[in-house]
């Protein structure tokens, strides 16, 4: 007897094989159903074995005290102890299944089908399944000798006696005869039927391809014809009858539960189509009407049941057409789509654990394997197996996947479905899911044979086969091309010309002859550079692939490395730094922009890097002002300090325009940046401080050039619109006011002609043809507009505001805001101006009806001819016009009274309008949703085109790679222009009601 607080020895020898609960372990190895062998060594050492020893043991408990007498439990006990093989497959099926176990619970002398081992029991075929239901007689009878075939694949499955690929065609082997009995039984329960029409049953999806799942949805088209002498369209009801009482056999609940669903919904039509087509019918919907997806699903289709004459004839009928597919012109765009389909059907919450649909999971791999067998299939017979691993080991046999990466993937794919399969076989349920619960995962992690630590080892070896997949899924498409230019000796066979085209053009190449080119300048040779270019570019493609313009990608990637190939540095720095070839990547093919402020410096793609010269975090005024102006104080000349203060302003240009890219893009490292309106602040205040710290470089350099160290008069300039509120876009221009004060002793005149040549001289030095953008000051909100002085001192803005100042321009100094120069002078500019934009009257009615015309007349006079108003960024509803007049209109009414309405920002003053109750919480979430994707269409509009814009472009290509930037997939074009009129409608409502009081 165990002493108080002592632990037997069956107790501790329990924990040591495997036990998670001993204590309950050892009561059931106390009671009476295993007392003739409690103290038998071979049993806890074969329970010990198995994937969750105490499943296995309440399993093997349970069969006991189903058997039905004392003799029929002694022949259990001594055939478990005698018999090695029946042992381990009884015992390892109770282990892995708790399902099963409720089987033979139910079925007690079922576990003596285990008990045979012969060699044709080891690797079963229809015909044996056939044999094994031949007794079914109902749908019943029907399930249970379905689960008792079902235990020996699983008994087999568990002990390694067939590998994942066997135990899936197994599966498949025994669905097939599932089917051929199922339709038995409907043709013996309507005979009438049955003699009247001719019925195939062509399996799809993994049944088709001959590798199932445990449990699955079984995807099946029925083909039907009349038999001799019979009307047709009678023959087609009955053999809609057959199949529908088919599917109910084998999908409904009884008392021995279902068998699986069988799904038709890959038929024609899908759910809306008729259950039961002709052949020629068949034909001709797959002729007129088919999407590339149904042709992708027919590469599993496969006969199994009922006519098997008619289904092959259906199987050959429609092969010609599945291996065209690939020169559909929508081609490319279904195939994007399936791919979206994928990503899209992931719930958030599931994302982590799926190993069917997540990143790195199974679909991947099918995926792959079935885009590279349509593109290449139509010329080579070889690759038109339905089964996924047999399709990848023939790619791989005619060189259009790399050997070493096929390998990998197959055995990434049979470890992740053999996780599949242990998940499902557990509670024989229907699930992609890797389970939670520490328990469960330790029975999964245990049942594929690691024993060690089973939790942490699955988790280690799950994601490193995922993370394998998603290396090698979108490498798989791309090393081949480069195998097939690289002009290098190789043992593998290699894509063709012809092929690699193919594939370039499945993959979303417009030119593939060009990006053949290229790949083949870029991978060929034995130097270094080429060797880590070949080793880039498979990741490298596929990043190009993944976005509007992949040509354009991949011609930019050429430049940069023509003029970069031969530095060290950045070479290093894609092959080493994570984030900087995709940063790359995503830059080179998001539009013209970001390109063409490389190619004019190209070491700038050093800023793509994580190292000490990478980041593409912009930098703070005060920093740019430093950089610019000790530039600056080295040159030689103002055209020198200019020139210095441009280069500056392009690649900080470029750092913002990378920055913006990668966040709407999104990286592997930096997920896509959800709030859009972070983004166009990044992008508003990062332009608006390289454009003046720009000003004071280019202020300093004039001055030093022509006066020495000062300037005869005090000299400020006033940033105005967008770059005053610190919201310039990629294109903008920098709108300004110049002011001046004579120093003391100085003329008036001579101020005014230092003045005046200083801001002459700037402008002309900003707009110099160079490798660098030009940056155009626009001086005309000043008094009197295109006919006052360019020029002014601040008593003649004084004079001038007391006397002459119209409402426009008061509402025009809303956005006033000092940016270069003189800080004091900026200052009292500022303080002179106040009362003018913040009237301590407010507005009278006389001023909002002439603001309200000035708006309207503008709308009118300036909307381009023939543009669509609605998709109009500035001037359309709800654009930034509205948005922005209506806040202006609150700060002219306001300002006075509530300090937060005194910014030059648009969404500050929209939020401190909300704040103190001018506006409700929807209202302004309303207008600031509508300015910052007005303001986003604008920047990506500059970032595709290379040229400012206020409406979506027209060329196809561009208007795709607008919708990229905005978050749009491929296809989608037309969401994106809905969905831009919707915010707009909805904004113009705001705006009708605050600014117009309608």
């Amino acid at each position: 007897m165990t002493g108080p607080g002592r632990r037997s020895s069956t107790f501790t020898r329990l924990l040591r094989h495997g036990f998670t609960d001993a204590s309950a372990a050892e009561r059931l190895l106390d009671g009476a159903e295993l007392s003739p062998v409690r103290n038998d060594p071979v049993l806890l050492e074969a329970l010990g074995r198995t994937a969750d020893p105490d499943l296995a043991l309440h399993g093997l408990v349970r069969l006991l005290e189903a058997q039905p007498g004392a003799s029929a439990r002694r022949e259990l006990l001594d055939t478990v102890i005698a018999a090695k093989p029946l042992r381990d497959r009884l015992l390892g099926v109770l282990g892995a299944s708790a399902a099963l176990a409720d089987h033979l619970a139910r079925h007690p002398r079922d576990w003596e089908a285990l008990v045979t081992y012969e060699p044709r029991d080891l690797h079963p075929g229809v015909e044996e399944f056939e044999r094994g239901l031949a007794e079914a007689d109902d749908p019943v009878s029907l399930r249970v000798a379905y689960r008792r075939c079902l235990l020996s694949i699983a008994a087999r499955d568990v002990c390694g006696t067939t590998d994942l690929a066997e135990t899936a065609a197994e599966l498949a082997d025994l669905a097939t005869a599932t089917l051929r009995s199922a339709l038995a039984l409907a043709r013996a329960a309507a005979s009438d039927d049955a003699a009247l029409c001719r019925l195939a049953v062509i399996a799809m999806g993994k049944c088709g391809g001959h590798e199932l799942n445990y449990v699955s949805d079984v995807d099946v088209i029925f083909v039907g014809e009349a038999a001799d002498g019979a009307d047709e369209g009678k023959a087609l009801r009955a053999a809609t009858k057959l199949a529908a009482h088919m599917m109910r056999i084998c999908s409904e609940t009884t008392v021995e539960g279902s068998i699986w669903p069988v799904d038709a919904n890959l038929r024609p039509e899908g759910r809306n189509g008729p259950l039961v087509r002709t052949l020629s019918s068949h034909l001709a919907y797959y002729q007129r009407w088919a999407k590339t997806w149904e042709f992708q699903a027919l590469l599993k289709a496969r006969p199994v049941a009922g006519d098997l004459e008619l289904g092959a004839e259906y199987v050959t009928a429609v092969a010609p057409l599945v291996w065209q597919a690939a020169e559909r012109e929508n081609f490319v765009p279904d195939v994007q789509k399936m791919r979206r389909r994928v990503v899209e059907n992931i719930p958030v919450a599931e994302v982590e654990r799926e190993l069917k649909l997540g990143p790195g999971g199974l679909r991947d791999v099918e995926f792959a394997v079935q885009l590279l067998q349509l593109v290449h299939g139509r010329a080579d017979a070889s690759l038109r197996s339905g089964t996924t691993l047999d399709a990848l080991q023939a790619l791989a046999a005619g060189g259009y996947v790399g050997r070493t990466d096929a390998v990998q993937l197959d055995a990434a794919y049979r470890f992740l479905r053999s996780m599949e399969h242990r998940i499902q076989l557990y509670r024989l349920r229907r699930t992609h899911l890797v389970p939670v619960v520490e328990g469960d995962q330790r029975r999964l992690g245990r049942s594929l044979g690691l024993r060690t630590d089973p939790v942490a080892e699955l988790n280690r070896e799950w994601k490193r086969h995922a993370a394998v997949v998603r290396r090698l899924h979108e490498k798989l498409f791309y090393r081949p091309l480069l195998d097939a230019v690289a002009q290098l000796p190789s043992g593998e066979a290699r894509l063709s010309t012809q092929a690699a085209r193919e594939r370039l053009v499945a993959l979303g190449y417009a030119d593939p002859a060009a990006a053949l080119r290229h790949l083949e300048a870029l991978a060929s040779g034995v130097t270094r550079k080429a060797a880590i270019q070949r080793t880039l570019l498979p990741v490298l493609l596929g990043w190009f692939a993944d976005s509007a313009d992949p040509d354009a990608g991949l011609l930019n990637f050429r430049k940069v490395s023509d003029a970069l190939g031969k530095t060290p540095w950045y070479l290093r720095l894609l092959r080493d730094e994570g984030a900087a070839a995709e940063n790359l990547a995503r830059v080179l093919s998001a539009g013209r922009l970001a390109p063409d402020l490389l190619m004019r410096a190209p070491e700038a793609v050093a800023l793509l890097g994580d190292g000490d010269a990478g980041g593409l975090a912009p930098r703070g005024r005060a920093h740019l002002e430093q950089e610019i102006l000790s530039a600056v104080g080295r040159a030689d000349s103002a055209v020198q300090g200019v020139t210095a203060a441009r280069g500056v302003r392009r690649r900080e240009l470029f750092r913002t325009a990378a920055a913006d890219i990668v966040a709407s893009y999104g990286t592997e490292a930096q997920p896509v940046e959800a709030d859009q309106g972070a983004l166009v602040d990044l992008v508003g205040g990062a332009v608006s401080d390289i454009t003046a710290a720009t000003l004071s470089g280019t202020l300093r350099a004039v001055v030093r050039d022509g006066w020495g160290d000062t300037l005869p008069t005090r000299f400020a300039i006033i940033g105005m619109g967008r770059f005053g509120g610190h919201e310039l876009g990629y294109g903008s221009d920098a709108d300004v006011l110049f002011v001046h004060e004579p120093r003391e002793g100085v003329d008036e005149h001579e101020a005014g002609r230092a003045a005046n040549a200083v801001v002459s001289e700037m402008r002309r030095l900003l707009q110099v043809p160079s490798a660098d953008p030009p940056l155009l000051v626009d001086a005309d909100l000043r008094p009197e507009g295109k006919s006052g002085p360019l020029v002014r001192t601040l008593k003649s803005y004084e004079a001038y505001y007391r006397r002459w100042s119209l409402g426009w321009e008061s509402q025009a100094l809303l956005r006033a805001e000092p940016v270069a120069g003189d800080e004091d002078l900026g200052r009292r500019f500022v303080s002179l101006i106040d009362p003018l934009r913040y009237p301590r009257a407010g507005l009278g009615d006389d001023a909002v009806r002439e603001i309200r015309r000035l708006k309207a007349r503008m709308e009118a006079e300036r909307m381009p001819r023939g543009a669509d108003p609605k998709l109009h960024t500035k001037l359309g509803p709800g654009g930034l016009s509205d948005v922005e007049w209506t806040v202006q209109l609150l700060q002219l009414r306001n300002g006075a009274e509530e300090a937060g309405l005194r910014t030059t920002r648009t969404r500050g003053a929209l939020a401190a309008a909300r704040a103190c109750g001018l506006l409700s919480e929807e209202d302004a979430a309303t207008l600031d949703e509508a300015w910052v994707l007005a303001t986003r269409v604008r920047n990506a509009v500059m970032l595709v085109r290379g040229r400012a814009g206020d409406t979506f472009p027209s060329d196809p290509r561009e208007l795709a790679a607008v919708g990229r930037y905005l978050g749009y997939g491929p296809g989608h074009v037309g969401d994106m222009l809905d969905d831009y009129r919707r915010t707009g409608r909805r904004a113009r409502g705001v705006v009708d009601s605050l600014f117009y009081g309608a």
